[in-house]
């Protein structure tokens, strides 16, 4: 079954209507969709190596846009939007924890909150309902979305064939690293942060 779904998400990554899902799922993931882009990001790269960077530049700017709209909801739409999503994700007490390291790291949080495996909507909303400034806020997400896509577009358009192989023989593995990593960014948030 994981077998047909993984050559049913390649098909569709060359599908001419593509491009739109990936926007979508940058921008959703952004806010409150828990699946990364990532996952539609990869096998389009690996369709279409040659447009590795236009999927890339896309997948940053509906994330970033997604973001700023997250930014909007922790800014003024917390009780009503905001706190259901996290209390959904991650505890009120933990997300206390997020919002006053805000005083001391806040464009550096938001970096690290848009590379890491860190669910970067408990970013966003926090971002607005710390009130961080808005444009310091859009910049730390242009750099670290920016930097989180073109380096896997990249590596996709460099070691694209080779990854796809290795996916083809081993995609239960490929499936558990990433869970792995999905995971692992969830627990980071709840037990570092």
């Amino acid at each position: 079954m994981l077998q047909r779904l993984y050559e049913w998400v390649l098909s569709k990554a060359a599908h001419p209507h593509a491009l739109w899902w990936l926007i979508a799922f940058a921008f959703a993931e952004a806010t409150f969709f828990p699946i990364p882009a990532d996952l539609l990001l990869i096998p389009m790269i690996i369709a279409a190596r040659k447009r590795a960077w236009e999927l890339a530049a896309w997948c940053t700017a509906a994330s970033v846009i997604g973001g700023c709209f997250g930014w909007l909801v922790g800014y003024g739409l917390f009780e009503t939007v905001g706190k259901p999503l996290i209390e959904l994700y991650s505890s009120m007490e933990q997300f206390a924890k997020v919002q006053a390291e805000y005083n001391k790291y806040g464009v550096f949080f938001v970096l690290v909150g848009a590379v890491t495996p860190i669910p970067y909507k408990v970013v966003t909303i926090a971002s607005g309902v710390a009130q961080m400034d808005f444009f310091a806020f859009t910049g730390a997400s242009i750099v670290g979305r920016g930097a989180r896509y073109f380096a896997l577009a990249g590596a996709l358009f460099i070691f694209g064939p080779w990854i796809k192989q290795f996916m083809d023989r081993n995609l239960k593995l490929a499936m558990l690293v990433f869970t792995v990593l999905l995971v692992g960014g969830f627990i980071l948030l709840a037990y570092v942060i």
